[in-house]
């Protein structure tokens, strides 16, 4: 019984030599280690634990249908016409004010641009763009592709695809 009340102290003095140890404040400068400050730097490669890295895909993931393409707008309001314009023409209002000028969305390349790249784009930044996928949830980048889409569609659809005039016969 004494044994095991002797061991059971002396793990107990371990425990708080450990807790007595030096407290270091973030960024503060320590000769622990030998460039001089008090913390490690992140390993390279490290990926955050709550980041998503399911596989992305190359088409928009869930149905095209009204409730979509309006969030899409919404989203696309707030997002891109900054820059972008309401239309995706880009001429947006950051444009008139000296900001470099992005392509328009009416361009061949963007029109036959993937899906997967303009969710690419948003997510990650293209040039002087600010990357979005920090800001702008994954569903909600798929919505705006969706309504890029659709801004295409608007002016470039085939004349084939049109129906009849509103108010005609036919």
């Amino acid at each position: 019984m004494r044994r095991a009340l002797l061991l059971l102290m002396l793990l107990a003095a371990c425990k708080q030599d450990m807790a007595d140890g030096p407290h270091r404040e973030a960024l503060e400068a320590s000769a622990t280690f030998p460039d001089g400050a008090s913390a490690r730097p992140q390993v390279p490669g490290t990926v955050d634990r709550t980041e998503d890295l399911s596989p992305v895909p190359d088409t928009i993931p869930v149905p095209v249908d009204m409730a979509l393409l309006e969030r899409g707008r919404e989203r696309f309001g707030i997002f891109c016409t900054p820059c972008h314009g309401l239309a995706g023409d880009g001429d947006g209002m950051i444009v008139r004010h000296g900001f470099p000028h992005p392509p328009s969305y009416h361009t061949p390349a963007l029109r036959a641009a993937t899906d997967r790249h303009l969710f690419d784009v948003i997510t990650d930044g293209y040039g002087v763009m600010y990357p979005y996928g920090s800001r702008v949830p994954p569903a909600d980048r798929w919505a705006i592709v969706a309504y890029i889409r659709a801004l295409q569609l608007s002016r470039h659809a085939p004349v084939a695809d049109l129906g009849a005039p509103a108010g005609s016969a036919g």
